[in-house]
């Protein structure tokens, strides 16, 4: 007998044994001839006062009258009432055992052993054993007992439903010969052997190792046991074996692992708004861990970013996006997508015809929908794995689709709003500014959301009047299409107060009436313009007007950053001109600020995201700018791509940024004419006769007759509405410009006169003799001016010096 059966055989035998219980031999008339030791110690008589007499000295009678003998029928257990030899009496459990070769009668001779107990140790053996019988037959939990060579002696019959074979046919083999398979608990041993020898020499117990492999009731499927080993010893500390608790866990185990590979595709699936890119994702989360091979396949029309097109006669055109096997290297390149065809009757055909999953054992078709939109199909196929599908596999594909799906909606909304933005940069951006002839000019604009390619930041050059040009930079919060609209509102705003030849000031204070309209002003349509309140207090700007007659260049700003202004010579400098508030803020005052520019001087605006590039402050952002500009002498183009080579190294802007260059140039002499004519009648024939005699000088003879009526018809409005000197100024630019000048400051008005009228008539005679005609005011007084083009065969105004 091996020392496990040695130590337990006494306990399964119980209290009545009669090695272990008290005994007293009885002879046929019930007296007493043998006592144990056992009987001594639980009903206290010595031998020699109880050996000869009857038993019913220490067991009392079964009837409460006390008739009937003290005998017990045999092979039977009863509960009976003792009487202790100090008197006390107390419960015991007594049965019979008959001896064979006792003669019946009332010979002398033994005929029968009396096996007594106290209750309370029945009764506890009896819920010992109740308990081991449910360990043995009832608990889901398997129970297996190895001897000290590690060989299965014992198991229970959870253990031997999940084994499907009897005891007697497993009894003395090791486990590695019974299980093949390996625990996938990392930091422990890898085999049963190895587990059991450690908890046999060292009584560490091994707990909750996850044991992979097949059970022998279910070939071909892949179980997962959660096992514990722990030592077995008796209480002296003899050492009886190991005994092995196994539970099967495969449920648990599968639907811990479908979630963490949905945490998984929730942390890894939709990461940028690329359609080809998500694609990808879902097959590196679904390979290896869920299937053999993932492949998805979208719409042509939906990768293109537009809705599906109707199939004609079939399935519509498929593109594979992405494509992975478990065979495949990790760090292996994406294929680039290419067009797919499925056949008639397959598994992807029958999907796309019907809108639903399709699946066999080892293969899932999942289409991939949005809102009802087909978008394409995700395949999960097992090929030769020996693992089918199962139910919870099922709902775990199609889970996974439909995160895939929503991501890939979002980036197919995104590429159409890319397009949208696009197109709106096209439309908002100047992408050729025509050739103006005060300044020489290049630019450059580098939005922060460089997938969207379009941010908040603006800058213009407008045509003035007197060819003056008006400059203008601008930043609003915010980059993509919101800021994008907001800023092509603006810069339309900008460029009709600009042509109304506002000062840089006064153009300022409008525009921030405008951005500061309450949301109700808004929607009455108090403005034409209106901006939306998030980005209202954000938006600032810079506005500046050169004139290339006087070399005069007016500017003022609204929270923007300052220009730089570098000298022909390369001096540079940053004018602390007003700053003013941002635009939106209401009820604070421009100023403008005025300064003389030599011709060939640079004239640098920007927008602060120029500066803030490798996470500089605006002050270092300004000195590398300063460098940059200081060599004035080359060509436009090249300073614009080596300042943003200096400020934004590889083109990665914190924030959009714009910048915009203008060399200026001075009108020549010959090219400008003007007089000061006193306020009286006679300024009118003297203004026509000045004129002539210009235009003769020029080559534009031809112009003389139109010319005339004009200066004829506003120098006498100016005489008779206006006081003090009048002026006239012809320019020969890119067209013949004719302006006269007064102290007045009430504007003209263009009006059709009735046929008695007796006046009224002169600025509709002028407006109909030129291409252009307007009024800009100066704090002294206004200037109507007018443009004629050349005659055709005239060979245009030569270009201004500088």
């Amino acid at each position: 007998m091996n020392a496990w059966s040695a130590a337990t055989s006494a306990d399964f035998r119980g209290p009545l044994d009669v090695t272990r219980a008290a005994t007293a031999v009885l002879d046929a008339r019930g007296r007493v001839i043998g006592w144990s030791a056992a009987a001594r110690k639980l009903l206290g008589y010595a031998p020699e006062e109880i050996i000869g007499r009857p038993a019913d000295t220490f067991l009392l009678e079964r009837t409460p009258d006390g008739a009937g003998p003290p005998t017990v029928e045999p092979t039977t257990i009863e509960t009976r009432t003792a009487r202790h030899a100090d008197g006390h009496q107390l419960s015991v459990a007594i049965t019979t055992c008959p001896l064979a070769d006792a003669l019946q009668g009332a010979g002398p001779g033994p005929a029968r052993v009396l096996v007594a107990t106290a209750l309370g140790d029945l009764r506890q053996w009896e819920a010992r054993q109740a308990m081991l019988h449910g360990l043995a037959t009832q608990s889901p939990v398997g129970l297996a007992i190895y001897d000290n060579d590690l060989r299965l002696t014992w198991f229970n019959t959870s253990y031997g439903r999940e084994v499907g074979l009897p005891l007697r046919e497993l009894s003395g083999k090791l486990a590695d010969e019974m299980y093949p398979g390996e625990f996938v608990t990392e930091g422990y041993p890898s085999s049963l052997d190895t587990v059991m020898h450690h908890v046999l020499a060292t009584g560490e117990p091994f707990l909750d190792l996850h044991f992979v492999g097949e059970q022998p009731t279910d070939p071909g499927t892949e179980h997962i046991w959660s096992c514990s080993y722990y030592r077995l010893q008796d209480p002296d500390g003899r050492v009886l074996g190991v005994c092995e608790d196994s539970f099967d866990i495969t449920d648990r185990y599968q639907a811990q692992h479908r979630l963490n590979l949905l945490v998984e595709a929730g942390r890894r699936i939709g990461t940028t708004l690329d359609m080809v890119g998500t694609a990808r994702e879902v097959t590196e989360v679904a390979v290896p861990e869920f299937a053999a091979t993932v492949t998805v396949d979208l719409l042509r029309s939906v990768l293109e970013g537009g809705d599906p097109d109707p199939a004609e006669g079939g399935v519509p055109d498929l593109v594979r996006v992405a494509s992975r096997s478990r065979d495949d290297p990790p760090e292996r390149p994406a294929d680039p997508p290419y067009p797919v065809t499925y056949e008639r009757g397959t598994l992807p055909y029958r999907s796309l015809s019907s809108g639903g999953m399709i699946r066999t054992e080892r293969t899932i078709v999942v289409p991939l929908r949005a809102g009802g939109t087909p978008l394409g199909l995700v395949t999960f196929d097992r090929e030769d794995s020996p693992a089918v599908f199962d139910s919870g596999e099922v709902e775990l594909a199609d889970e996974l689709v439909i995160r895939a799906a929503v991501s890939m909606d979002n980036a197919r909304r995104f590429a159409r709003e890319h397009a949208a933005a696009l197109t709106l940069q096209r439309n908002l951006l100047p992408q050729r500014l025509p050739p103006q002839s005060a300044v020489d000019m290049a630019y450059r604009y580098l939005p922060s959301d460089d997938r969207a390619g379009v941010g908040g930041d603006w800058f213009d050059v407008v045509g003035l009047s007197g060819t003056r040009v008006g400059l203008v930079v601008g930043d609003v919060v915010g980059h993509g299409l919101q800021a994008a609209a907001t800023m092509g509102r603006l810069r339309t705003t900008v460029r009709a107060l600009a042509r109304m030849d506002l000062a840089p000031d006064e153009l300022l204070s409008r525009l921030d009436d405008q951005v500061g309209q309450t949301p109700e002003e808004r929607a009455a349509g108090a403005v034409a313009e209106p901006a939306p309140d998030d980005v209202a207090a954000g938006v600032t700007c810079l506005y500046a007007v050169y004139d290339p007659v006087s070399r005069h260049c007016t500017m003022a700003r609204a929270g923007h950053p300052p220009p730089a202004i570098v000298g022909p010579g390369g001096e540079v400098s940053f004018p602390d001109l007003p700053a003013g508030p941002p635009l939106g803020l209401g009820g604070l005052p421009f100023e403008s600020w005025e300064t003389e520019l030599p011709a060939g001087s640079l004239l640098a605006l920007f927008t602060d995201g120029l500066l803030r590039g490798g996470n500089r402050d605006v002050d270092a952002g300004l000195a590398v700018l300063g460098d940059v500009l200081r060599e004035n002498q080359r060509p436009l183009e090249e300073l614009c791509d080596r300042a943003l080579a200096a400020l934004l190294p590889g083109g990665a802007a914190p924030d959009d940024a714009a910048l915009l260059l203008v060399r200026t140039r001075e009108l020549d002499a010959r090219q400008v004419a003007a007089w000061e004519l006193p306020a009286e009648p006679a300024a009118a024939g003297a203004a026509r006769e000045l004129a002539t005699r210009q235009l003769a000088e020029w080559g534009l003879a031809e112009l003389s007759y139109a010319t005339e009526l004009m200066v004829s018809e506003l120098v006498t409005n100016a005489v008779r509405h206006a006081s003090g000197p009048v002026h006239l100024r012809l320019l020969r630019d890119l067209a013949l410009v004719t302006e006269v000048s007064d102290t007045g400051h009430t504007s003209p008005h263009l009006r059709y006169s009735a046929s008695d009228d007796e006046g009224g008539r002169g600025l509709f005679i002028v407006a109909q003799l030129v291409e252009r005609w307007g009024t800009r005011y100066a704090p002294f007084g206004k200037t109507i001016w007018t443009e004629q083009a050349f005659p055709p065969h005239y060979p245009g105004a030569p270009r201004p010096v500088g």
